[in-house]
């Protein structure tokens, strides 16, 4: 099902002005600002139907936790001596529920932001069915990432196992200690990290091209890696600036659960002003996070095609001129 497509712009070209020269995360931050900031009645629909949902859960999430495993010793503890469901079934709720949202959060942000920065106004109507139509496709290009992940995942494991049955039939002598297994566990987790984060970078344009290019599945993220060929170090700092914002927020949410294990901490101020402040700062920074990311992809197939360069004006900011580029 082809995307709704927004009314072109009534006024007229202005003369084609130089495209810009350097890709950075300043450049990218700002022009995601005003794009946002441009079209504010559109945006703000979509922050309360889908961001303000996915953002409350996660805000909630660790005051929830709480009340099951109110310390690491009694998590660990129930973990090996009677594991219960209830967590399980909490866990997997909270994602697919978080799972769903966020999903019509890219679509519909992605589609209005993408539209926006080539001075296209979009009507909140056209934006959730963007959101609707996109959901499906956003979902298995995201099942085909984490089959890649878990993969992947597995294969260090058998790798890790392989080499440590190796050691014993050489000869050596393997020590079953606390120390040893962390230190082989913290091995295992960094090299991991490192080829997850490698992975982000080269996937960081997956989930704008099922919106905007309209594919799905393993294709995004081989046109991802594709696109994103001599700006890794762009892609690189965008995920590092905004993972840092949201471990920020996560260990602030976390920090101030601290007494959520008290009937009488879930009826004070102090808890519903944490639930509001953390719960704010998650959507500034998944709005943001979703616009930075469609951004770079523009400006990315701008360099790609290094076509033509025209000026539209948006919409709603008719004073300042836009550079796109008409493929």
């Amino acid at each position: 099902m082809a995307l709704p497509q927004p009314s072109p712009p009534s006024s007229s070209m202005a003369a084609p002005p130089s495209p810009p020269s350097k890709i950075g995360l300043w450049t990218i931050l700002s022009e995601s600002n005003r794009i946002l900031r441009a079209q504010p009645r559109n945006l703000q629909a979509l922050l309360l139907l889908f961001l303000l949902p996915s953002s409350f859960l996660l805000s909630l999430y660790p005051f929830i936790a709480k009340l099951f495993y109110p310390t690491i010793e009694s998590h660990l503890s129930s973990l090996q001596q009677n594991p219960s469901i209830k967590p399980f079934i909490l866990n997997l709720v909270y994602s697919l529920i978080i799972s769903v949202f966020s999903n019509f959060s890219f679509g519909s942000i992605t589609y209005s932001v993408f539209h926006g920065f080539h001075g296209q106004p979009v009507k909140p109507s056209s934006a959730i069915k963007a959101a609707f139509t996109s959901f499906f496709p956003l979902l298995s290009t995201s099942f085909v990432q984490s089959l890649i992940i878990s993969g992947i995942g597995l294969i260090l494991g058998l790798v890790f196992f392989a080499l440590f049955m190796a050691i014993q039939v050489l000869g050596f002598q393997v020590i079953y200690s606390p120390s040893y297994v962390i230190i082989l566990a913290f091995a295992c987790m960094i090299i991991f990290t490192s080829v997850l984060f490698y992975l982000q970078v080269n996937w960081i344009f997956a989930f704008v091209i099922v919106v905007v290019e309209s594919s799905w599945g393993l294709e995004p993220l081989k046109r991802s890696r594709i696109l994103v060929k001599g700006i890794k170090g762009v892609a690189l700092k965008i995920l590092l600036f905004f993972g840092l914002c949201s471990s920020i927020n996560v260990l602030r949410s976390i920090m101030q659960s601290g007494d959520s294990a008290s009937d009488e901490y879930w009826k004070s101020w102090d808890f519903i002003w944490n639930i509001v402040g953390t719960t704010s700062f998650y959507m500034l920074i998944l709005i943001y996070n979703l616009a930075a990311y469609t951004v770079f992809y523009a400006y990315s197939k701008a360099e790609e095609f290094a076509g033509d360069y025209a000026s539209l004006p948006f919409a709603d900011d008719g004073k300042v001129p836009h550079v796109v580029s008409i493929v």
